[in-house]
């Protein structure tokens, strides 16, 4: 603070100059502010408030200062000397109101309130016969207000019935699918099987990829639900029919689990299982070779049906091509049914594809890829999109001679769920 008083003293030898060459620092308009300011201080607070502008402006600020707060220049003078003595920043207090200080919350001055609320929710509130921990109630807080109005003669914000809603633990919730709809034979041990193979591939550097075709759409004016920022309205076909369709996205993933990386395959004919194949195949051929140019082997995670199905020997014998074709063997280990969703590209990848797509008409396949590569978390994922036009051939049958010949292993545990895909020459690495 010393420093600063030796600069007051300097300053206020040098400030008698400046008066008579004045200088216009402000504009006119932020002076009248000043001045309004100025007028609403103490006396105390105005010359230390003047002393501070003075020192701002340096040479001809005091002068400056007293001519447009219509001041004495002895005046801030006072003020600077009072600025030099304020003892450190440490020795004040953050807090002005004192302990204790302050309007009282409503509860405090109402403390019937929460007897009141909850007579009035009573009315309105269901629950689980089977689990008493979950109720609800279908009133909005506005609903809740007016009801509390009418039954008792209370008036309160909407603001203090959210709080009380919190505090009696009624929140805004969703139904979590978590319930599992049949129990399934050995489901915890394919589970347990599961991650054995992932933390064994993980050991030896070869590729996990979670694998599984998202809902299909239709290109054109089709309702998609969602909210997003526009300049005008959005027009949707008040009905939506397949025949007004002017194509058909399938968007196929892949998700690289140790890479972070989705890997969006828009199809634009059949969800089949050659489709899925090559899908497999573009995804290896372009990006999964580059990454794990030592991998001997690939771990396919995916569920149970749909055009990778467990039990399809299709899909098998299209497998069977691929790693003919590709020379490295793909290990598959289905989840069991009914447990789709704790398949990594389900959580990983799909809901956030599904909200960087959210509100907006898939009016073209162009539109379709630029808004699932603007996918993104705050994780780093990472998201390629290609498209594949492609026409696929449904009912396809399984060649006669495949079983007999295929070269399809299956393990010895949960056979149906785990097996893998030998090449006929395996890539030397």
């Amino acid at each position: 603070m010393n420093l600063l008083k030796g600069r007051s003293d300097k300053l206020d030898g040098r400030a008698n100059q400046g008066v008579s060459q004045m200088k216009q620092f402000y504009s006119q308009e932020t002076e009248k502010i000043m001045r309004k300011y100025y007028i609403t201080l103490s006396e105390k607070d105005r010359r230390r408030y003047a002393a501070v502008e003075a020192l701002k402006l340096g040479v001809g600020g005091q002068g400056y200062i007293a001519k447009v707060l219509g001041c004495d220049e002895k005046t801030i003078h006072k003020g600077r000397l009072e600025l030099a003595e304020l003892p450190d920043e440490a020795e004040y207090s953050s807090s002005i109101r004192k302990p204790g200080g302050g309007r009282k919350g409503y509860e405090e001055t109402h403390p019937d309130i929460n007897e009141q609320f909850l007579d009035v929710l009573k009315e309105y509130t269901a629950g689980d016969p089977m689990d008493e921990k979950v109720i609800w109630t279908d009133l909005t807080p506005d609903e809740i207000a007016k009801l509390l109005e009418q039954k008792h003669q209370v008036k309160v914000s909407k603001t203090v019935i959210k709080k009380l809603l919190k505090k009696h633990d009624y929140r805004r919730r969703k139904a979590q699918k978590k319930k599992t709809m049949k129990s399934v034979a050995n489901r915890n041990e394919q589970f347990e099987n599961i991650q054995k193979q992932k933390s064994e591939y993980l050991a030896a550097g070869n590729p996990i990829i979670s694998f599984d075709t998202k809902k299909k759409e239709y290109l054109g004016s089709f309702y998609r639900a969602g909210r997003l920022y526009t300049r005008e309205e959005l027009h949707a076909n008040d009905h939506d029919f397949s025949t007004d369709a002017e194509g058909i996205v399938i968007p196929h993933g892949i998700y690289d689990v140790q890479q972070n990386f989705g890997y969006i395959h828009i199809g634009t004919s059949k969800d089949t299982s050659q489709f899925a194949c090559d899908c497999l195949r573009y995804w290896w051929l372009e990006h999964g070779q580059k990454l794990y140019p030592k991998a001997t082997s690939i771990l396919m995670l995916c569920d149970g049906g749909g055009s990778n199905g467990s039990r399809h020997y299709i899909f098998k014998e299209d497998l069977q091509k691929l790693v003919d074709e590709l020379g490295i063997e793909i290990r598959i280990a289905h989840y069991p049914p009914y447990c789709s969703k704790y398949n990594p590209i389900e959580h990983r990848l799909f809901p956030h594809v599904t909200r960087a797509c959210q509100g907006v008409l898939f009016t073209s396949l162009e539109l379709v890829k630029q808004l699932i590569l603007k996918t993104k978390t705050r994780k780093g994922l990472k998201v390629f999109v290609d498209i594949v036009e492609q026409v696929y051939q449904t009912g396809r049958k399984v060649a006669h001679d495949f079983k007999e010949n295929m070269r399809i292993v299956f393990d010895d545990f949960l056979p149906t769920w785990n097996y893998t895909a030998v090449p006929t020459n395996p890539q030397v690495v």
